[in-house]
């Protein structure tokens, strides 16, 4: 067993989310019970999970995509007064940390992506650092079409492949979720493909005129590693129970 107050302090101290400025609160998002024995992490605070954690006798619930963000009027109405009523009737305790997580060196999803891919990190890039840069398989190129197999077998989904020019792929760049505006920082910084979630219309232009393939491969998809292996370490620190949950999503 473990205070909220205790695993609070730790993911802060790891996390570091005063460093970022972010689109919502990072850190206990719903307060609930005082002390926790078991950890359910996720994704996204969605009432699937919200309902699946409780039922799996989890005290605390850590994801990714929290409950509010910027531009929300503030009203508990529809389908954030539905999660929030779960939440508090339970004494469930929501934990969310957006791009603190994306950005952590071992623990984030950038981080775990890589680890997932066996891609390795050597540099970073874009604004706050969320971008990360680095080769595969220990410097060794690849074709396009050949990295997309590769991804596509390890994400269990086809990504969306733009080739470029077909140049070897020997500088990757990547940033998970819905970091395709990050494409032209990538191409700056000389990389021969980047990586990301989602695609937006102006990056197939972007790939045929400067030969930098792009990968999307689904938000939900390069996302779901950080949040279990940030859970995972609170709860192998502090001797508590922790489970991932999968809420499978398209996007």
């Amino acid at each position: 067993m473990a205070a909220r107050a205790e695993i609070e302090s730790l993911l802060n101290q790891w996390l570091q989310p005063e460093r970022f400025k972010d689109y919502g609160p990072n850190g206990l998002q719903v307060e609930g019970k005082p002390e926790v024995r078991k950890i359910v992490s996720g994704v996204t605070a969605s009432l699937a999970l919200i309902e699946a954690a409780i039922d799996a006798g989890a005290d605390a619930l850590i994801v990714h995509h929290g409950l509010f963000w910027r531009g929300q009027d503030g009203r508990l109405t529809g389908w954030l007064k539905a999660r929030v009523e779960r939440l508090m009737a339970s004494g469930l305790n929501l934990f969310a940390y957006h791009l603190p997580l994306d950005a952590h060196a071992e623990l984030g999803n950038n981080a775990q992506l890589a680890l997932q891919l066996g891609w390795t990190a050597d540099g970073r890039f874009a604004e706050q650092s969320l971008g990360f840069l680095g080769t595969r398989a220990a410097g060794v190129p690849g074709s396009a079409q050949v990295l997309a197999d590769e991804v596509g077998a390890v994400l269990r989904r086809p990504p969306v492949l733009l080739p470029g020019d077909g140049r070897p792929l020997r500088r990757l760049a990547w940033c998970s979720g819905g970091a395709q505006g990050y494409f032209e920082a990538a191409i700056a910084a000389g990389a021969d493909l980047f990586l990301t979630g989602e695609i937006s219309e102006p990056q197939a232009h972007l790939s045929r005129e400067t030969g930098v393939a792009f990968l999307a491969c689904g938000h939900h998809a390069t996302e779901r590693y950080g949040a279990p292996a940030l859970a995972g370490a609170v709860a192998k620190q502090l001797g508590l129970a922790h489970e991932f949950i999968e809420i499978e999503n398209p996007a």
